[in-house]
């Protein structure tokens, strides 16, 4: 059996790309076990939860189940507008904001150092926590410090999986808290699940510890950067009419801004008729989103090759759907 809170090992490991103190990490079954546990511990049902606009799908499930608000902060290419943060904090009372401050899903923002420092001193400012949800981080080669090493007053918590590095069958992630919200957090936990499977955690670790590791994200960062290209490069020569949000650091995502002539849903479902999976924009929004929209996946495929021919199909499909102006 393992302790409660986790394998000191593997708590240390998690708290050092948080860049914080092993005491108050803890181990849960994934990232999205992680936005469930953090949104019941810190928010009442009922109350407002300050959510990026658009935002990861699994977090505004996670939040209605939790049976908080989800309420809508804009984004733009750099991220979270802080401005509208404290307008929105000002307005809803709310005390918990989450948010994805690297590679954020699905529109590939990463905040800059400067935003960082200005969302911490907007959420101390209206004495609430920011989630910080940094899932994605190891599919970039570089990227700004997490938010919560910029913390020193428990604003922040912080959850970091190994999920989408990998692999989807390998439930494991950290959280990291301080304060109230880490004491809320473990006695969540061992209500909810009690311990993350002992077996588990130590294939985590033994991978983590090894030679491998390091080979792995060498691995991927090229993949990462040949994809991304080649999704880019198609989309420019077979699909110019979908505008990317902007060109993200690494990830597994690319945000499409599509003509208002085109029916989302009806793009979505020709495409795949035609043989490609994409993501429709709507899913991504707490309220109405402000038009038709794609997330397109270009970490899914076999091989690099295959995302020229997949563009060339949502090309086919987006010609079939498009509505006369």
């Amino acid at each position: 059996m393992a302790p409660p809170t986790g394998l000191p090992e593997l708590r240390a490991w998690f708290a050092a790309q948080a860049g914080g103190d092993v005491t108050d990490t803890l181990i849960v079954s994934g990232g999205q076990s992680a936005l469930s546990l953090a949104f019941r511990a810190l928010a009442a049902p009922g109350t407002p939860l300050l959510v990026e606009t658009p935002t990861y799908p699994g977090a505004l499930a996670a939040a209605k189940a939790a049976g908080l608000r989800a309420t809508a902060v804009p984004v733009d290419r750099e991220g979270v507008r802080p401005d509208l943060l404290a307008e929105a904090f000002a307005v809803t009372g709310a005390r918990v904001f989450y948010c994805q401050p690297t590679l954020h899903n699905p529109t590939g923002a990463t905040l800059s150092p400067e935003r960082r420092r200005q969302v911490l001193d907007v959420a101390r400012a209206a004495g609430a926590f920011v989630v910080e949800d940094d899932a994605l981080r190891h599919l970039a080669r570089k990227a700004p410090p997490p938010l919560v090493s910029m913390d020193a007053h428990g604003t922040v918590v912080y959850v970091s999986s190994l999920t989408k590095i990998l692999a989807p069958s390998l439930r494991v992630a950290g959280v990291v808290a301080r304060g109230p919200a880490a004491h809320r957090l473990r006695a969540g936990q061992l209500v909810e699940s009690f311990f993350v499977p002992r077996p588990l955690q130590e294939t985590a670790l033994e991978f983590l510890g090894s030679p491998a590791w390091p080979r792995h994200l060498r691995t991927v960062h090229a993949e990462v950067s040949v994809r991304l290209n080649a999704l880019l490069a198609a989309l420019a020569a077979d699909l110019p009419e979908a505008e990317p949000h902007l060109v993200p650091i690494g990830g597994k995502h690319v945000w499409l801004r599509l003509p208002p002539s085109v029916d989302e849903a009806a793009l979505v479902e020709a495409a795949r008729l035609g043989g490609v999976l994409v993501s429709p924009g709507r899913m991504f929004y707490p309220a109405e989103p402000p038009g038709p929209r794609l997330r397109v996946t270009f970490m899914a495929t076999t091989r690099a090759e295959e995302l020229k021919e997949g563009v060339r199909r949502l090309a086919r499909a987006f010609a079939e759907t498009v509505r006369p102006p």
